[in-house]
């Protein structure tokens, strides 16, 4: 089915998607469409969570399935993708799949359960590992004058070298899924009649920031890698194409560069809605970056308050944040009105972030503190005595502000604009956050929301003192602070904790 030709929203619809081998970057064009127009994500283990940031407006299942345990069964998932499309009159349902969805994946049996059920579904081809790991290795699994034809097998021994021996012409051997059983796999290949010296290789997480990489022969390949170390999930070709490698090796994983953040998972606290600009500024550095939502926003449930308090105004209005200046101008459309309602007052931003999300609607703001934060701006807004000063923030915003300016003798109200709530966390990103090396912090309700959800036992870093002491207030005790209010600074706070300083 053509793009196109694609059901509309309102209908239950599958896609089944191959989310690439690991780096998100690998994602189809038609993968990411399908993502952005998705109600409900299902993903598994190897598709990388990242991909999620295309998303943010859908719900997010983890179904994953590691090696030989399972957190859900394989008919358990053709049962929820198929509920899932049904749920409520109909959802697009993006089932997300590491790799491609028809090799190895079992996403035909995916879409047999859509069939009988009567749910229409699409097929988007993903970038198989089979190809892509060995090619991030610098190995092509076909060359004009040393192999015309290659196999992709799995790892199962069942069949032993019966099955083996059917292969004997082809050139190169792709073996998804075999790492455990590699002593018996070579065994067996040798036993069909494979030379024990054929260059063979093993490549784990390819094209990621954690691949490695070690080469051997048919005969000493799994030794190799108990050696090394390597587990799944990994990649092993066999066949004189491996040669190759030392030539054409072009992707150097962070493993091979002197960064501090190079091999180390950083996780980003960041809104339900997108995804942050600090990911980019990170990845630079070499890490690898987990997006993890900790906060959605949601209207206030009353904003009559505000259409009260913004009536007649005239004064300072007090903006602490990007969301803030969001909901603002979805507000002032929700009411037929742009931003020449807003004639008249005075715009306040926190900091340079907040005063750019004014800008981008055409606004500049007329006054930003020398250093963000709401003690800055309570300290030095150039209010006079007995100035109104209006708030627009949400139920969650601390007194910080507002004790500052009452100090100064200028008169502050507050008015709910918009609501910060805590994002569920499914299973899969939890798992993972727990296993990050650093975790960034941006606002003090992300240190509270991250300590409701996984707890405190993190190193995080926080983007400034305010936000720092409310990760102490919350019960972290491992806090960096970085030195200026900037991604860059953050980063840099980053590295500083992965060198232990």
């Amino acid at each position: 089915m053509s793009p196109s030709s694609a059901p509309a929203p309102s209908r239950a619809f599958v896609s089944l998607i191959g989310a690439g081998p690991g780096d998100p970057g690998l994602l189809t064009l038609r993968g990411q469409q399908a993502l952005q127009a998705a109600d409900v994500v299902l993903f598994d283990y190897l598709a990388n969570p990242e991909l999620l940031r295309h998303c943010p407006q859908a719900e997010t299942i983890y179904v994953g399935k590691k090696g030989f345990s399972e957190y859900i069964s394989q008919a358990q998932i053709n049962a929820l993708v198929v509920a899932k499309a049904q749920e409520g009159g109909g959802k697009r349902v993006a089932r997300l799949k590491g790799g491609d969805v028809f090799v190895f994946g079992r996403g035909s049996e995916e879409a047999e359960a859509c069939v009988g059920a009567g749910v229409p579904f699409e097929v988007v081809p993903g970038v198989t590992s089979a190809i892509a790991a060995p090619a991030y290795a610098g190995i092509p699994v076909t060359h004009r004058e040393v192999a015309r034809s290659f196999a992709v097998l799995t790892g199962n021994t069942k069949e032993g070298g019966a099955h083996y021996e059917r292969l004997s012409g082809v050139d190169t051997l792709v073996l998804l899924m075999g790492v455990r059983n590699l002593d018996q796999i070579a065994a067996d290949l040798v036993a069909a009649g494979r030379d024990p010296q054929t260059p063979a290789a093993t490549v784990q997480w390819g094209t990621t920031p954690q691949q490695r990489v070690v080469t051997g022969t048919l005969a000493t390949i799994a030794g190799v890698v108990r050696e090394a170390g390597l587990e799944a999930p990994a990649v092993t070709v066999v066949g004189e194409v491996v040669r190759l490698q030392s030539t054409l090796r072009w992707f150097e994983p962070a493993s091979a560069v002197a960064d501090p953040l190079t091999g180390k998972t950083v996780a980003v606290t960041r809104t339900r809605e997108g995804a942050s600009a600090l990911s980019g500024v990170l990845r630079a550095r070499g890490a690898q970056v987990l997006e993890v939502p900790l906060i959605r926003f949601a209207s206030a449930p009353d904003l009559s308050p505000v259409a009260a308090a913004l009536h007649d105004f005239g004064g300072w209005l007090l903006l602490s944040s990007n969301q803030a200046v969001r909901a603002l101008f979805a507000f002032l459309e929700d009411r037929g009105l742009d931003a020449r309602a807003l004639a008249g007052l005075k715009l306040a931003a926190v900091g340079p972030s907040t005063a750019r999300s004014l800008a981008e609607r055409g606004l500049k703001a007329d006054f930003v503190p020398s250093t963000p934060g709401a003690r800055h701006l309570a300290a030095e807004l150039p209010a006079l005595s007995g100035e109104r000063t209006l708030h627009l923030t949400s139920q969650l915003a601390e007194d910080e502000l507002e004790r500052g300016l009452m100090a100064r003798g200028i008169p502050y109200a507050r008015a709910e604009l918009y609501r910060t709530e805590p994002a569920p966390l499914d299973p899969g990103t939890l798992a993972r956050l727990r296993q990050a090396d650093v975790v960034t912090l941006a606002s003090g309700s992300a240190a509270r929301h991250l300590a409701t959800l996984a707890g405190t036992d993190f190193r995080v870093v926080a983007m400034g003192p305010q936000t720092a002491d409310a990760a102490r207030a919350a019960g972290f005790t491992h806090v960096t602070v970085a030195r200026e209010a900037s991604l860059e600074a953050l980063a840099e706070a980053a590295e500083r904790v992965v060198r232990g300083e």
